[in-house]
């Protein structure tokens, strides 16, 4: 049965491996899915919650708004993504000139696992009507990286300095938005 202080504690004893060792350990995580869901309980709010946190991990748990997209933006350190209810669709960008271009996608469902390089720029969207729930590992401080994180602004595609309040904001607001469609 999963148990996310054995699961943090796996994590910080793998990290030394790469991500290949951490895409393991949430591969196994996602695997018992209504363990995830008993020890990290049902999804009330959209958000982001840190489990754990450090200058070489952190661990969040996510919950996805139905319908919610965060913009695209990048890490500067590589994650690993395993999703143990509900979908998640990433899209992948890459610079170009001033902006980005898509140039791939990638969708993830219960079970499933993505690891994304430490450059990588991506967004994401849960296109189903449900929350959706997944655990993500990060080779750094999510929070605080050495280097400076970037976000994209949906409409434009110009680069603008990465803000975790405005991506909390944004979890914020596709919950009450589905909130307020139910009447």
């Amino acid at each position: 049965m999963f148990n996310k202080d054995r699961f943090i504690q796996d994590c910080l004893s793998a990290i030394s491996e790469g991500h290949e060792a951490i895409g393991e350990l949430v591969a196994e995580a996602v695997s018992d899915r209504a363990g995830m869901m008993a020890e990290l309980g049902e999804p009330e709010h959209a958000g982001l919650t840190p489990l754990f946190r450090s200058p070489d991990l952190t661990v969040i748990s996510f919950v996805w708004a139905p319908c919610m997209s965060l913009m695209p933006h990048n890490h500067q350190m590589f994650s690993v993504v395993g999703i143990y209810t509900g979908r998640e669709d990433n899209v992948f960008w890459k610079r170009s000139g001033a902006t980005i271009a898509a140039v791939g996608a990638k969708s993830l469902g219960a079970g499933d696992v993505a690891t994304l390089d430490r450059d990588v720029i991506h967004s994401v969207l849960n296109p189903i009507g449900k929350m959706t729930c997944a655990i993500h590992v990060y080779g750094g401080d999510f929070f605080a990286p050495p280097v400076p994180r970037s976000e994209w602004d949906h409409e434009t595609l110009i680069e603008q300095p990465w803000n975790v309040e405005h991506a909390k904001s944004l979890f914020r607001e596709a919950e009450a938005r589905f909130r307020a469609s139910l009447g």
